[in-house]
């Protein structure tokens, strides 16, 4: 089947649920911060996609999202709602964290060599992950928002499976 778009990928809750149950003493021997969102947007959660609400309750921790033998590997700091559900978007979808952002598109080969990288805001960045993906160079693309440099998502070609 010929590559059609983009489906872009929430980090999975079960990975992180077990972080949520540990008492705050517990949390900062691993340089995690529980904190509780003071606004209704800047607390963008990796896990539901979308940004927490004043008074929900996050955690700040330190992710390598590009976990890679490569020079581009990378991490840097996540904030995960405490009662996230995980975010599954369409493809093609841009989730809510994502769209009210300028977002940094960084296109990545298999071995994680950065292959293309550009700038766009989160809501018209559609077309420009789908050329990006479209290359043949390019296995996935790594989204972070722009001005704080963090990670945000990772997209893939989609390819739909059905007729």
């Amino acid at each position: 089947m010929s590559f059609q778009s983009f489906q872009i990928t929430a980090l999975p809750r079960a990975r992180f649920a077990p972080l949520f149950a540990l008492t705050d003493a517990e949390l900062a021997k691993r340089a995690i911060h529980r904190v509780t969102a003071e606004a209704d947007h800047g607390y963008p959660c990796r896990i539901s996609l979308e940004d927490a609400r004043a008074g929900e309750t996050l955690l700040l921790l330190n992710y390598q999202h590009l976990d890679i033998a490569s020079p581009y590997a990378a991490r840097h700091a996540i904030y995960l709602r405490e009662t996230a559900p995980e975010a599954r978007p369409a493809p093609g979808d841009i989730p809510p964290a994502l769209s009210c952002r300028m977002l940094s598109l960084r296109g990545f080969d298999e071995a994680g060599m950065m292959q293309a990288a550009e700038l766009a805001q989160g809501g018209d960045c559609g077309p420009r992950l789908t050329a990006l993906l479209a290359r043949p160079d390019i296995a996935f693309v790594d989204l972070h928002n722009a001005a704080p440099g963090c990670f945000a998502a990772r997209a893939y070609p989609y390819e739909p499976t059905g007729h």
